[in-house]
Parts: structure tokens; C-alpha cells; sequence
């Protein structure tokens, strides 16, 4: 005969009474009743901090150089500190809203007439043409040079460039070789002669460091008509340092 298996609820109180004898015999009740019984609260025994008293510094002998032993110290209550104060620089914008842009046609007529006084130059010593931009004549004021030229023609290193213009007068410039250009000095050829966007400079180079400046006037008065038509060579030969 088989015997039926205990239902749910005796299989319950049966685990209930099983964990009833664990508890018991591991003490547990005793346990949970010593935890519920509030601890008596102590006087905490804080360690009472004393207010810091500053001493009053005594009067402390300085070690002094045997130089200076035998005189009496400095006294330096006369003494009257005076603040200077250093000029900030006020750095002013430019104004560039009245730039005057060339246009593509008076550009490429003054570029043509620097190619025909160029022609009229002759080989006998290097030159290129130079457009003017607004970089070149009112913002930065640096002039890039043709790279095949830098290297070609110019030293390898730092160098003081002279720039000779149809007067004779001179202007020094500084020559950059890693950046192919002309910087301090450019600026002030450039406004000595008035340079504006569109203006067509020829250089020849005349001498290892100095170059003679040809300008065309990008606005029509072109300052070497009366050379083109009066002499096929412009400038007579120079010998090369």
C-alpha cells in the first residue's frame, strides 16, 4: 500500500520546528534578546582643546656679515616705497574698412607692362615680378618671394636685404630663406612709396643682396613710361659680389 506523500503544510511546520532546535542550540534567541535591550549611554570622555596662546616674540639677535658687525643695524622707518607702475600697450586695431581692392583687369594690365619692362631689362642679372596684395601693402606687410628664385639666387641664412628704387634711394630688409620673404624694413619701402593692391613690382637682383625695384602703378600713372620708351636697357650692368 502506498503512503501518501504530507501535504505542503505539514512539510512547513515541520521545517519550522526543525530551525526552532537550530536556533536554540546555537543560542540565538538569547542573542536577539541582549541586542533589543537599549545600551546605557556613557559620558564620552572628549579631550577638552586649550585655546593656542601666541608668545610674544622676543627680540631675536640677526646674524650679520663681520663687514657689517661693528655698525649699527638699518633703520628703515624713513624710507618711502615708491610704486611704479609699467604703461600697458594698448594694442589699436587697424582700419581696414577703407582697403582699396584692385580689380582683375588692372591687375593683369600692370602685371603685362612689368613683363614688358622686364623683357627690356635684359639677362644679365636675375629678376621676377611681384603683384601686390593687400598683405603685401596694408595688413601684415610681408613680402613671400618666388621659391625657385630663394633658393636659386639668395643666400641660405638670415640676411640684410637692400631694396633700391628708381631714385637710388635704399631701404634695408630683412631676408628669411626658410620662409623665402622679406620682413622688418618691407614695410617701410611700402608706404615710402605709396604701394596698393594691384601695384606689379620688378626686382633685379643687382647684387647678391640688393635688388633694384621697378613700380607699375596699378591705376594708370605708370612711373617707367618714359624709361620703356626712351632706352632699351633700363639699368646698366652690375658686377655680382
Amino acid at each position: 500500500m502506498v503512503k501518501a506523500k504530507p501535504s505542503y503544510e505539514e512539510c512547513r511546520l515541520k521545517r519550522v520546528e526543525e530551525n526552532k532546535k537550530r536556533m536554540e542550540a546555537l543560542n540565538l534567541p538569547m542573542l536577539c534578546q541582549a541586542l533589543r535591550k537599549k545600551p546605557s549611554i556613557e559620558p564620552s570622555h572628549e579631550k577638552q582643546v586649550k585655546p593656542r596662546t601666541v608668545k610674544k616674540q622676543e627680540d631675536v639677535v640677526l646674524r650679520r656679515s663681520i663687514r657689517v658687525a661693528n655698525k649699527p643695524p638699518p633703520v628703515y622707518n624713513g624710507v618711502i616705497l615708491v610704486r611704479v607702475e609699467i604703461p600697458r600697450r594698448i594694442s589699436s586695431k587697424r582700419d581696414l574698412s577703407n582697403r582699396v581692392y584692385a580689380s582683375d583687369e588692372a591687375r593683369a594690365r600692370a602685371v603685362e607692362k612689368a613683363e614688358k619692362l622686364e623683357a627690356r631689362l635684359g639677362p644679365e642679372h636675375p629678376t621676377f615680378i611681384k603683384s601686390m596684395l593687400q598683405s603685401h601693402v596694408t595688413g601684415g606687410f610681408w613680402l613671400g618671394l618666388p621659391g625657385y628664385f630663394c633658393r636659386r639666387n639668395l643666400p641660405k641664412r638670415d640676411e640684410a636685404i637692400t631694396l633700391i628704387d628708381e631714385d637710388g634711394d635704399e631701404y634695408p630688409t630683412v631676408y628669411l630663406p626658410r620662409k623665402t620673404g622679406l620682413s622688418g624694413g618691407w614695410k617701410a619701402f611700402a608706404v615710402a612709396h605709396g604701394l596698393v593692391d594691384g601695384d606689379a613690382l620688378v626686382f633685379q637682383l643687382i647684387r647678391n643682396t640688393a635688388f633694384k625695384v621697378y613700380i607699375i602703378r596699378v591705376n594708370g600713372s605708370d612711373q617707367m613710361k618714359n624709361l620703356l620708351n626712351s632706352k632699351s636697357q633700363i639699368s646698366e650692368p652690375v658686377q655680382s659680389i
